[in-house]
């Protein structure tokens, strides 16, 4: 099993996202998860492109975990890959045809996923999943930070662990949204490789403590 922590900047303190980096580079964490939200799939509005380029000089070496939740996400998986990111994910939702959309992320030499919203079930991946480096179940209702985390999502991590074994696959399980300490390990034990943390993190009075509380 992974383990790896992805610090979500959404949760930063905007104002201070360089110092944020600084502090993730000085932490356990393992990703550095990037919401790209355009005010129309899901409404909020975040970071765009030239963000995640002032900033990915600053980061050592984790990755930009970059999540779009944006409406025609194809259109761009070239700007944020000369932005800087490692790895591009997309939500089933928003991709018509998502053969196409995960092969052009591949075939820039980087790792795609897809992220299912809670209503989303995971079966629907049966005949993509074997082009998906990740998968990143929402256990909140995208758009917003601090939200409360869904039950269901245990039983999803399993059912979509268990399509991963049987097809004889390496892609990783991401869980997104109201992940803490106090369930961390419940969802890793469930079958999450990669937990995205924002407010639990960011909102930590030692952040770098509870980035290690988790990942225990």
């Amino acid at each position: 099993m992974a383990r790896k922590i992805a610090a979500s900047i959404l949760s930063a303190d905007f104002t201070e996202l360089g110092k944020a980096i600084q502090m993730l580079n000085n932490s356990e964490n393992d990703w550095i998860h990037i919401d790209v939200m355009d005010g129309i799939f899901v409404p909020n509005i975040s970071f765009g492109q030239p963000i995640i380029k002032s900033i990915k000089k600053l980061k050592k070496d984790q990755p930009f975990d970059v999540h779009l939740m944006i409406e025609n996400p194809d259109r761009y998986f070239s700007d944020f890959f000369n932005a800087g990111a490692d790895i591009i994910s997309v939500h089933y939702e928003a991709c018509r045809h998502l053969h196409r959309s995960l092969t052009a992320i591949k075939d820039l030499g980087i790792k795609a996923g897809v992220v299912l919203n809670p209503h989303t079930p995971v079966v629907l991946l049966k005949d993509i999943l074997y082009l998906c480096d990740t998968v990143t179940l929402m256990s909140v209702n995208p758009g917003f930070g601090g939200q409360k985390f869904i039950e269901n999502t245990y039983n999803k991590i399993k059912e979509l662990k268990t399509m991963i074994t049987e097809q004889g696959l390496d892609t990783l399980i991401e869980v997104d949204g109201g992940v803490n300490v106090e369930n961390s390990g419940k969802l890793f034990a469930a079958g999450a490789d990669v937990l995205v943390a924002g407010s639990a993190v960011f909102a930590s009075e030692n952040p770098i403590q509870t980035i290690k509380d988790l990942k225990k």
